[in-house]
């Protein structure tokens, strides 16, 4: 009988605040505002509910809330609108802020024979370009139905928390993948379960909660400095802005958060 050789293996990237470095919808928001997408008030509240979210964590409901959020506020809009105003300013506000030391592992695992996987509550139509410029090998992202040109609202898959968890076994298991043998990186709580999914989960840049959790679940913990830009990557930049328009929509969705709690109180 012959023998069987190892399984491979994958590397598995959360996006925002871990391959750059913060949010790239935070980064949109003064262009969205002045492309008419949102009010002057939406991104004073987008900031404020934003840094909200930050310090205070994410449960199952607020989690919901940010899924409707979501739904809310991109139906309607114009996916060429969205790409024409990132395409105007994504080397200013994205080229300096992706992680060099987030550059140099995804180069060493493909080295090493892993799959890099990208995985992200932002819209497909946001990570997979983006994945594309890195050179990853496959996307996890949130399924978002677009009709006419258009944001319809509706979400078919919200890859957030578990649903991250859940995806990745699902390609684990599709493409053979050795998840005991596989690693993954974010700087997030939230994304707890995919960390602990693999057998070498790492915290980026963890805060006090998530240094905690990295002590207690044995995970490892990085610490990325050094922000580059992507200008060497010249050909892959028309790709670059048609991704990164709608990783807007990630930090955005809890804008309707604060409204929602200032028509509730």
């Amino acid at each position: 009988m012959e023998a069987l050789g190892p399984r491979r293996s994958a590397a598995f990237f959360d996006l925002d605040k871990t391959i750059i470095a913060r949010s790239s919808s935070m980064a949109f928001s003064r262009s969205f505002f002045e492309g008419g997408l949102i009010t002057r008030t939406k991104a004073l509240r987008t900031a404020f509910a934003q840094f909200l979210f930050e310090v205070g964590g994410a449960d199952e409901r607020q989690t919901s809330r940010l899924r409707d959020a979501l739904s809310g506020l991109v139906a309607g809009w114009d996916v060429a609108h969205v790409e024409g105003i990132v395409a105007e300013t994504l080397h200013e506000h994205i080229d300096p802020i992706v992680y060099q030391e987030a550059l140099d592992l995804i180069h060493r695992h493909q080295m090493n024979g892993r799959d890099v996987v990208i995985v992200s509550a932002s819209a497909l139509q946001v990570v997979e370009p983006i994945a594309e410029l890195l050179g990853a090998d496959a996307v996890v992202a949130s399924h978002m139905e677009v009709e006419n040109g258009r944001f319809t609202g509706e979400i078919s898959f919200y890859a957030y928390g578990p649903a991250k968890e859940e995806a990745i076994r699902a390609l684990a298991e599709e493409r053979g993948y050795d998840l005991a043998g596989s690693y993954a990186y974010s700087d997030s709580i939230t994304d707890a379960p995919m960390l602990d999914a693999v057998g070498h989960g790492f915290a980026v840049n963890p805060d006090r909660t998530m240094r905690r959790a990295a002590r207690r679940h044995g995970w490892g913990m990085l610490v990325f400095r050094k922000p580059v830009g992507l200008r060497s990557s010249s050909k892959a930049r028309p790709a670059l802005v048609v991704a990164v328009a709608l990783g807007a929509v990630a930090a955005l969705w809890i804008l309707s958060l604060t409204s929602r709690r200032d028509r509730e109180a």
